[in-house]
C-alpha cells in the first residue's frame, strides 16, 4: 500500500513540473519577461571627402652618385719623386703644386741654352749691322739669325719639359689615398692618387625607354642614400640621346648640392623622378576602389545611402589612386567595409577624413 502511495505521489510532482511553467503564473504582470526583437541596424563604415590636392607623378629608379670631377694623378715624364706637398684625403687648389720630380738634368740644359741665346742675339746684331752697309750677303745674316731661333726654340722646348716635372692640381677638389713616396721612380703610367671634385655631386640613373618623352633637362629628382632617409634634391641637366639597345633604358645624369659632403662617388641612391605635378588631383585610397571585369568601381554616399559609381583611373602612387572620371570635388567615398556594400543600403559613418 505504501509502495502504491509513494508512486502516485512522484507521478503527480513530476505531471505538476511540467504543467505549472505553461500557466505563467510566476510572470510579472508588467509585460513579458524578455525584450521584443530589434529592426534591422545601421552599418557602421568609414568615408572620406574627396578634395583637390597636389599630386607629383613620379617615377622610382635606382642610381649612383658619381663626382663632379675625378682623376688619376699620373706624370707626364718618368723621374723620381723629388717631393710630394700633398696631403691625403685633404682639399687642395686648381693650380696646386702636388709633385715635383728632379729636375737638375733639364735645369742645366736650359742654363745653357741660354747662355747659347745671349751669343747669338749679339751674333745676329753684328751681322744684321754689317748687312746694313753690304759688308755681307744675306745668306750669312739668315744664317745668324736661324741659331738664334733654333737656341730660342731649344729654351721654349726645356721650359716646357720642366714645367712637366712639376705635377698641379688641374681643378679644385679632395685628394684621396697616395700610392708612391718621396724618392720613387714613376713613369707616365703611376698612379700617384686621384684627385676628386664632389661638389655639386652628379647622380647617373636610367629610366625605361617609353618614358623618354616625358623626361627633359630640368626635371626635379628627389633621393635618399643608404642607411640615411634624409632626401636630398637634384636637377636633370643631361640625358644620353640613344636607348640602350640591351636594357632598352635611356641614360640620365642630375646635379645635387653636396656643400655637407654626405654624397661620396659609388654610393647606390634610391630616386623620386618627377615626371609632371598636378595641384588639382582626385585622390581615393586604394582600398577603396572595387575591380571590375570592365573598369573599376567606389561606393559613395548620397542622401545617406549607398550608391556603386563606375570610375577611371590614372596615377597609382602607394596609398592612392588619382581619379579622372567618376567622381567630383565634395564626393563623400566609403573606405571600409566595401566587400558588404550594396547598391541602396543605408550605412552609418563611424570616422570621416
Amino acid at each position: 500500500m505504501k509502495k502504491t502511495l509513494i508512486t502516485v505521489g512522484v507521478v503527480v510532482a513530476i505531471a505538476a513540473l511540467l504543467i505549472v511553467p505553461k500557466l505563467d503564473l510566476f510572470k510579472s504582470k508588467k509585460g513579458p519577461a524578455t525584450d521584443a526583437p530589434r529592426g534591422p541596424g545601421k552599418m557602421a563604415v568609414e568615408a572620406i571627402t574627396v578634395r583637390p590636392s597636389r599630386l607629383d607623378n613620379k617615377l622610382i629608379v635606382t642610381g649612383s652618385v658619381q663626382a663632379n670631377e675625378s682623376l688619376e694623378l699620373k706624370s707626364e715624364v718618368s723621374g723620381k719623386i723629388a717631393s710630394i706637398t700633398f696631403s691625403e684625403g685633404k682639399t687642395v687648389k686648381k693650380g696646386e703644386v702636388l709633385v715635383l720630380i728632379h729636375d737638375e738634368e733639364t735645369r742645366a740644359q736650359l742654363e745653357k741654352q741660354k747662355y747659347n741665346r745671349k751669343l747669338n742675339e749679339d751674333n745676329e746684331f753684328r751681322q744684321r749691322k754689317l748687312l746694313e752697309k753690304d759688308a755681307i750677303s744675306q745668306e750669312e745674316y739668315e744664317n745668324a739669325l736661324n741659331r738664334l731661333n733654333t737656341t730660342t726654340a731649344d729654351i721654349k722646348l726645356l721650359e716646357a719639359q720642366l714645367e712637366k716635372t712639376r705635377i698641379k692640381a688641374p681643378f679644385e677638389g679632395r685628394i684621396g689615398l697616395r700610392y708612391v713616396s718621396e724618392g720613387s721612380y714613376i713613369s707616365p703610367s703611376t698612379v700617384i692618387a686621384t684627385l676628386y671634385n664632389i661638389n655639386p655631386a652628379k647622380i647617373e640613373f636610367a629610366v625605361p625607354g617609353r618614358y623618354s618623352t616625358q623626361v627633359t633637362a630640368g626635371k626635379k629628382i628627389r633621393f635618399t642614400i643608404e642607411n640615411d632617409t634624409t632626401f636630398f634634391e637634384g636637377e636633370v641637366y643631361a640625358i644620353e640621346p640613344r636607348i640602350d639597345l640591351e636594357t632598352r633604358t635611356l641614360r640620365l645624369r642630375a646635379l645635387a648640392d653636396n656643400t655637407s659632403g654626405r654624397l661620396l662617388p659609388g654610393q647606390f641612391v634610391k630616386i623620386d623622378l618627377i615626371l609632371e605635378t598636378l595641384d588639382d588631383a582626385l585622390l581615393v585610397p586604394t582600398e577603396a576602389v572595387v575591380p571590375e571585369q570592365d573598369g573599376k568601381k567606389v561606393f559613395v554616399l548620397r542622401n545617406g545611402k549607398v550608391a556603386e559609381v563606375s570610375i577611371t583611373t590614372g596615377i597609382r602612387t602607394e596609398k592612392s589612386l588619382e581619379v579622372l572620371t567618376g567622381l567630383q570635388a565634395g564626393d563623400t567615398v566609403l573606405t571600409t567595409g566595401i566587400l558588404q556594400l550594396r547598391s541602396g543600403m543605408e550605412v552609418g559613418i563611424s570616422k570621416m577624413k
